[in-house]
């Protein structure tokens, strides 16, 4: 039975019941499932299934405290959400440059820490591993809550454990260009009871009717970032393969290394190599790259838009949807997050290129879509 065949069967399962919403369902409800299963995946005490993965960043900085006149870190290379979620609970984005492995400097990452740094969220970007190791231990140094951005890269692991169960919370997003995808959801993760709690009763407005969401936590209003059970039963098939998929993945990826080995090219380096799931290559000359990023399944990083800093026009902007909301970090000291900010990320970005393991394109198919990489 297909991929998509199993997806259709769980959807069709929902909607014979009618029970669209997690609370209105009669038994153990698709979400809750979805949770429990992502629980035992990866390796978490608590699951919190939401509509995004925006949700669940915001979910997650909510869960850990963190709000006006804190300081969040956050990459220099990434999807805008990863800097606009602080921008939401009221914190401040501070951005980290990146090294050649596309992923935040635990180096630099020490150089921006000031006495205002409550949070660092690193992004596990296009499938590739931070170097977590190093960032707790900054983290650790510093008192501070390491948030994973696993959204690119739900199933991965690091050194034997999941990414998104080392953080002190994590993220995963579920939408259309995802590892499994029901075209938006997302998740919140973490092994910290009062995380979750909090983070509980932001995801829904009406939990303090919830038995057990809020944990002896003292209740606030919270939003409506809720899951459908349409959206969770299309995940779980996908979850279930998920390491199916991840070997598909590695196995690509050493066959577009056979194609491109005889261009010279570097390989982006990996934190994990005998996990590698994700594959970037980096130029000597921009230009190298930019031609590169033409072939079918190539992308130069730098041409990849708002996962750009240079690209977030509304961060960029320093402005709330009402003034009396601008975070007053802004006030307390300059931020910057003009060009010249993260150079070093720019300059990477620039020689680097992507490139797509398309795990749902047959091999065969796939062999013959690499084949002008080698020339």
């Amino acid at each position: 039975m297909t991929a998509r065949i199993r997806q259709m069967r769980a959807a069709m399962k929902v909607l014979a019941t009618g029970d669209l919403a997690r609370y209105g369902a009669r038994g153990t409800s698709q979400t809750t499932r979805l949770e429990a299963e992502l629980c035992r995946g990866i390796g978490v005490e608590h699951a919190l299934a939401v509509n995004s993965g925006t949700s669940a960043l915001i979910g997650a900085l909510v869960g850990a405290g963190i709000g006006p006149g804190d300081e969040v870190l956050v990459p220099a290379f990434t999807w805008v959400a990863t800097a606009a979620a602080p921008l939401a609970v009221g914190a401040v984005p501070v951005l980290v440059e990146i090294d050649e492995s596309l992923t935040m400097d635990p180096a630099d990452l020490a150089r921006k820490i000031t006495s205002r740094t409550r949070a660092v969220i690193p992004v596990h970007m296009l499938n590739l591993v931070c170097d977590m190791d190093a960032i707790m231990k900054v983290a650790a140094e510093h008192d501070l809550v390491v948030i994973e951005d696993a959204c690119q890269a739900i199933g991965v692991r690091h050194h034997g454990r999941r990414v998104g169960s080392i953080g002190h919370v994590a993220a995963f997003s579920f939408n259309q260009h995802k590892n499994i995808t029901c075209g938006e959801g997302g998740a919140i993760l973490t092994n910290d009871r009062r995380i979750a709690a909090r983070a509980g009763m932001h995801h829904d407005v009406g939990s303090y009717e919830r038995p057990g969401w809020t944990a002896n936590e003292e209740l606030f209003p919270g939003v409506n970032h809720r899951m459908p059970e349409l959206s969770a039963a299309i995940l779980r098939p996908q979850l279930a393969r998920i390491d199916a998929q991840l070997a598909r993945r590695r196995h690509r990826r050493q066959l577009v290394l056979d194609r491109v080995r005889s261009r010279g090219v570097r390989v982006s380096p990996h934190h994990d190599p005998a996990d590698a799931v994700g594959l970037a290559l980096l130029f000597d000359d921009p230009e190298q790259a930019r031609a590169f990023g033409e072939l079918r399944g190539a992308r130069r990083l730098i041409d990849s838009g708002r996962h750009v800093y240079t690209n977030w026009q509304s961060v960029r902007a320093k402005r709330a949807h009402h003034p009396v909301l601008n975070p007053h970090g802004w006030a307390a000291r300059e931020v910057d997050y003009g060009p010249g900010s993260c150079p070093v990320t720019l300059e990477i970005l620039a020689r680097s290129c992507a490139v797509e393991l398309a795990p749902e394109v047959p091999t065969p198919a796939f062999r013959y879509l690499i084949r002008p990489m080698g020339r």
